[in-house]
């Protein structure tokens, strides 16, 4: 059970269509903790801490996002493992 920490930007058509939310029902089906909030620039930022494999599925959704999103790129990056108690909306 090895869990890891992954840091992530997302840009497109991230705000204002519900994004966060539907992250954090992804995040909690697969019992991942973190945080996402909205960004000055118009994209979204995340913070997540789980199993690597849960991780990688968090990271495919992020990639196509909730229905009405439109995401251009998802930078990611891996760190080192942070602790949260939940996944958090900012």
């Amino acid at each position: 059970m090895m869990e890891k920490t992954l840091h992530c930007r997302i840009t497109g058509r991230v705000q204002g269509v519900c994004f966060r939310m539907e992250t954090q029902k992804q995040a909690r089906k697969r019992g991942i903790k973190g945080w996402a909030r909205n960004c000055a620039d118009g994209s979204v930022e995340l913070m997540a801490t789980g199993e690597e494999t849960s991780l990688h599925q968090l990271l495919a959704w992020l990639g196509q996002g909730p229905p009405l999103a439109t995401v251009d790129e998802v930078e990611s990056l891996w760190l080192t493992l942070t602790p949260f108690d939940d996944f958090t909306i900012r």
